[in-house]
């Protein structure tokens, strides 16, 4: 696989907004390169006997149950809203032709 340059570096640093020193570019240059060799090492595994689903942790759901619970009530909502109108919060409008 092909080593980035300083180039390549500065140009994506730049692309992301990231203005940084040569020191920096030196140093993020080395361990950018180092990160690609060792993608490269790992493309020599024989991965012939892994299922392409494979995980390497056991699947679950994280998700907690969706519970009716009470909420807050319509006074303590709109008690920070800067305007207000029949129980609803009034904000500018952002689309239509400015009516």
């Amino acid at each position: 696989m092909a080593s980035l340059s300083r180039d390549d570096v500065a140009h994506v640093a730049h692309l992301a907004r990231l203005g940084l020193t040569e020191a920096e570019l030196g140093r993020l240059e080395g361990e950018l390169n180092h990160i690609l060799d060792q993608y490269t090492r790992l493309t020599e595994l024989d991965t012939e006997a892994i299922a392409p689903t494979a995980q390497t942790i056991e699947l679950e759901n994280i998700l907690r149950d969706d519970l009716v619970k009470p909420s807050f009530p319509q006074a303590t909502a709109l008690a920070n809203a800067a305007a207000t109108s029949d129980g609803f919060i009034v904000v500018t409008a952002i689309l239509g032709g400015g009516d």
